[in-house]
């Protein structure tokens, strides 16, 4: 077979592609509405597998690909910017990131192999060493710690979230254990480990939960609609008649998404004491904006119940750059002033809020923070999220968004109610209620 040095070149390339495409699979498949746990199966040992067999330059495009495979449509934000320049730049940036961080796994797995093997040469072997390997799967272990700019939804074992294996840190440590073996081993039998990590998905997706006492509102207004003032006074209205055949079918608690009242509500007594009004008859959870006493502006939920009472949760984790920049101040007002008309952060709240509705107890979450390790605190056993998909769909967005939560129900035991604008609303549970 002749030799191809410029084919060879895109040798690490292709590799990695194929590799992401692999770890990517049930994401797309889940889109398409297409879920296989076998497959998903195969797909996730595959994708280990192969990048632990693999070399610096191999993990480099690897974690190029899936930052881009996972997260190309956060640029689609700067759309309704009118700055579709910034949309290439960003997606180069997450990929240039990702493929640093995986390239430096791969780079200190290397170094720790030429450290162990330094009175032997090793540049004929076929196979990583034990050290290796090791450092490897160390590093895919520890990949869903690091968080670039506070974005945290990168987590390798998401991978078995659809599929016959668990998803909590020691299985996803079992199935690296089985690989790492079969590849230092070379004996297939070595992957009977892998019957310890076996834990099929048992969680339930329902989209139109019609028996269940929380009926959940799904509005589909573009982002410039729903910031336009003239266009409040016809979406309030439509949103009040939701609230109505909510109270007319008997429903015990109606979920409105994130900021569907794009006003200070707090500071608006016409919409304020009508949603006052119509809790007598049901609970109304629904997201707005909050003033706070000293004029900064948070993202937050609203909930009225039956009993005349009114609480307000502000949201705890704001969205990196989408709602609070974080980078240093100096760099932070320049890129407000730049990107978003010199508008202020939101606030975030220092503490998760909890609250009763009926005499069950929910955990508040808003959009991105209920895909965020510390909204599980103390294990909730029920969570009402609010979100607004508007920003990124058409994109796998809103299913990437799905398939955390639902590692997040499996992982914790938490029923999940998610109310959305941009995509459809549903129920997380983790087995049948």
């Amino acid at each position: 077979m002749s030799y191809h040095p410029k084919l060879h070149r895109y040798t690490p390339v292709l590799k990695g592609l194929l590799i992401a495409l692999s770890g990517s699979f049930f994401i797309y498949s889940a889109y398409w509405h297409y879920t296989s746990p076998l497959l998903n199966t195969l797909a996730g040992l595959f994708t280990l597998y192969a990048l632990l067999r693999a070399g610096s330059a191999v993990w480099f495009w690897s974690g190029s690909f899936f930052g881009l495979f996972w997260f190309w449509w956060i640029g689609l934000s700067f759309v309704h910017y009118q700055m579709h320049w910034a949309i290439l730049p960003v997606e180069l940036g997450v990929a240039l990131i990702y493929g640093g961080i995986f390239w430096l796994i791969a780079k200190i797995a290397l170094s720790a192999e030429h450290l162990a093997c330094r009175n032997r040469s090793i540049a004929m072997q076929h196979i990583p060493t034990i050290p290796n390997l090791i450092i490897k799967a160390l590093g895919l272990l520890v990949l869903s710690y690091i968080h670039p700019f506070g974005f945290d939804w990168f987590k390798p074992e998401l991978l078995f979230v659809q599929s016959y294996f668990g998803i909590e840190k020691w299985r996803f440590a079992i199935i690296l254990t089985a690989l790492v073996l079969l590849i230092w081993k070379r004996n297939s039998l070595v992957l009977i480990v892998l019957l310890l990590a076996y834990a099929p998905d048992t969680t339930k997706l329902s989209y139109a939960p019609l028996k269940a006492p929380v009926a959940l509102i799904t509005t589909m207004t573009p982002v410039e609609q729903k910031w336009d003032e003239k266009n409040h006074a016809r979406q309030f209205a439509a949103l009040f008649t939701q609230i109505q055949e909510a109270i007319d079918a008997k429903k015990e608690t109606v979920v409105l998404p994130e900021s569907v009242f794009p006003v200070f509500l707090n500071y608006n007594a016409t919409y304020f004491d009508r949603l006052h009004q119509l809790a007598k008859k049901i609970n109304i959870v629904t997201g707005a904006l909050y003033l706070d006493e000293t004029k900064v502006p948070r993202n937050a939920t609203y909930i009225f119940t039956k009993e005349g009472k009114v609480q307000v949760a502000n949201k705890v984790i704001l969205v990196p750059f989408g709602e609070a920049n974080p980078l240093p101040d100096l760099l932070s007002d320049w890129v407000n002033r730049i990107f978003y008309d010199g508008a202020i952060d939101y606030k975030a709240a220092a503490d998760i809020s909890d609250y009763e509705l009926s005499g069950k107890r929910y955990r508040n979450a808003i959009c991105f923070e209920a895909t965020s390790e510390r909204l599980y605190e103390k294990e909730p056993e029920r969570m009402i999220v609010l979100s607004n998909n508007g920003w990124f769909t058409p994109s796998i967005e809103p299913t990437l968004q799905q398939l955390l939560l639902q590692y997040y129900s499996r992982k914790y035991g938490t029923t999940i109610y998610h109310a959305v604008n941009g995509s459809p609303s549903y129920r997380i549970a983790p087995k049948e209620p």
